[in-house]
C-alpha cells in the first residue's frame, strides 16, 4: 500500500508519519512552503524527518500565494503572532483553508502514484479550533476527491490522531520511536522556540500532561518538575 504523508515538521505530522510508516509498504512525504514566518525552520525539520524515515520520494510545494492572500499572522507581516489566549476563539494564526490546499495537492500526486492513502495530522479535539481540522471536513473532502478523480482511483484520507489529545499523540510517538527532538512547533522563531505562542504553549502543556520532558529548548524557563 502506498501512502502520502503531509509533513509540516510539527509533532502531529511527525507522529502521523510514524503511524503511516507502520501501515504502508511505500511512504511518500509532501511538504508545503506557503510563506510562513518559520518556513526555514520547518523545512529543516522536514529534511531531518525525511532522512529519518527514508520515504520513497518527497515533494516540496511552493504555494506562496497563501502569503499574498494573507489573513493569518503566520504569513502576514502586518499581523502580530499573539501570545497564547484560550479565550480568543479561532486565533489569527489560522491560515484560511490551508489544509484544503494541502490535501488537494496530495490528491493530484496520489492519482499519479497510484497511492491509496493520504495521511494528515489534523486534530479536532485538542487544537486551536481551526475549522479545517474538523473530522466532518475530511469526510466531505474524501467524497469530493473520489467524485473528482478517475473511476479506478480510490483515495482514503487518514486522520489517525484527529480525536487524540496532544499528550496522547506524544505518548504514541514515544511508543513508535518517533524522533520528537526533530519536530518544530513554534510560530515565531527559527532557532529557539519562543515558549509563548499558541503552538508552543499547547506543546509545552501537552508534554507536561504526558509527564515527559520536551527534548527541544525554549527562550523562557520551563518548569519540568512533574
Amino acid at each position: 500500500m502506498k501512502g502520502i504523508v503531509l509533513v509540516s515538521g510539527g509533532i502531529d505530522s511527525l507522529v502521523t508519519a510514524a503511524i503511516a510508516d507502520k501501515e504502508c509498504d511505500e511512504l511518500y512525504f509532501l511538504h508545503l512552503n506557503y510563506g510562513q514566518k518559520t518556513e526555514t525552520r520547518e523545512m529543516r525539520a522536514f529534511r531531518q524527518l525525511t532522512k529519518h524515515y527514508q520515504p520513497k520520494d518527497v515533494l516540496v510545494v511552493d504555494v506562496s500565494y497563501l502569503k499574498q492572500i494573507g489573513g493569518s499572522s503566520l504569513v502576514d507581516d502586518n499581523l502580530e503572532i499573539k501570545d497564547f489566549d484560550d479565550s480568543e476563539g479561532v486565533p489569527n494564526s489560522y491560515v484560511p483553508f490551508r489544509n484544503g490546499h494541502l490535501v488537494t495537492i496530495a490528491t493530484s500526486w496520489a492519482e499519479v502514484l497510484g497511492a491509496e492513502r493520504i495521511y494528515i495530522g489534523a486534530v479536532e479535539e485538542d487544537s486551536s479550533g481551526y475549522p479545517d481540522c474538523r473530522e466532518s471536513f475530511y469526510i466531505a473532502l474524501e467524497k469530493a476527491i473520489n467524485a473528482g478523480t478517475k473511476d479506478e482511483t480510490n483515495i482514503k484520507i487518514c486522520t489517525p490522531i484527529i480525536h487524540k489529545r496532544k499528550s496522547e499523540t506524544i505518548k504514541i510517538g514515544m511508543e513508535l520511536g518517533a524522533p520528537l527532538e526533530l519536530s518544530w512547533s513554534c510560530y515565531r522563531n527559527n532557532e529557539v522556540a519562543c515558549g509563548k505562542c499558541d503552538s508552543c504553549v499547547l506543546r509545552i502543556n501537552s508534554f507536561k500532561e504526558a509527564k515527559i520532558r520536551d527534548p527541544i529548548d525554549y527562550e523562557i524557563k520551563i518548569d519540568w518538575d512533574f
